[in-house]
């Protein structure tokens, strides 16, 4: 009698349909999760998000590959990202390219923006937009205020260096501790035509405050006698400078300093 014969007869012919089926299952191949298609293909991808939703960011501007690397860890988290400057300026149906980029690669985010047009064709689920004018800091803070805790600020609007410090002195104060918060097209801070100035340590310039946050970064180092803080030396703990972007971390900047023991000879004296 053949070994299958004799199980058989052991077995009896139920059992052996329940083993031939019970083995069938586990060396079936696990089924494949589906590849995802269309958008959900490149949702990770913001330079790829970029040029389908032909923003600027990526293209005329290299800024996506940045944000990729300091936005990242925000993907799976619910907060709220606020973006100064819609595009598309005066023409009718135009603008919105960036937030829905936005709304695609933070699926959790609430996306808002803010523009001196109205811009209300954009709204959307997850997007909202307000009029507004970033020059003036009481319509700054009205929005701040409909929205309630900012995570991401990024400032995209008129890239003059007046308005980019006035947005910044108005809602940086705002911004979570944690948060971050973008510049723009920074290359208008050295032409004149647009607020801008040649001189490369103009102090009213939007990269010449930018630049004095990287000393603020270092205030404990300083040996001027009595120098008192800013609200910005003591809440900034990065600054990170690339081609006409700057992206600023918030948090508390207190990690000391060991000029005391280094400049022994300096604070033998007080």
């Amino acid at each position: 009698m053949s070994m299958r014969a004799t199980v058989k007869s052991v077995l009896g012919e139920k059992n052996v349909r329940v083993l031939r089926r019970l083995k069938r299952r586990l060396s079936a191949r696990p089924a494949q999760p589906a590849k995802p298609t269309g958008l959900d293909a490149i949702s990770g991808d913001l330079n790829k998000l970029a040029q389908h939703f032909k923003t600027d960011k990526w293209g005329i501007h290299r800024y996506t590959q940045h944000y990729q690397r300091h936005l990242e860890h925000l993907r799976g988290e619910s907060f709220n990202l606020l973006e100064i400057g819609i595009g598309g300026y005066n023409r009718p149906g135009q603008g919105g390219a960036s937030l829905r980029m936005w709304k695609q690669f933070f699926p959790k985010a609430q996306i808002f923006g803010m523009d001196i047009q109205d811009k209300s064709f954009v709204d959307e689920d997850r997007i909202t937009t307000f009029i507004g004018d970033q020059s003036d800091p009481s319509s700054l803070n009205s929005i701040a205020d409909k929205i309630g805790e900012l995570d991401v600020i990024i400032d995209d609007g008129s890239h003059r260096s007046p308005h980019v410090l006035t947005t910044f002195a108005t809602l940086f104060p705002r911004l979570k501790d944690g948060g971050i918060y973008i510049v723009e097209d920074t290359q208008s801070s050295y032409w004149p035509e647009w607020q801008g100035s040649e001189d490369l340590d103009a102090a009213h310039t939007s990269m010449g405050m930018l630049k004095r946050l990287t000393d603020g970064l270092n205030y404990e180092e300083f040996v001027t006698e009595n120098y008192q803080p800013t609200y910005t030396d003591l809440n900034i703990v990065g600054v990170h400078f690339y081609h006409n972007l700057v992206i600023i971390e918030k948090g508390r900047n207190a990690e000391g300093s060991n000029k005391r023991s280094a400049l022994k000879q300096r604070y033998a004296k007080s």
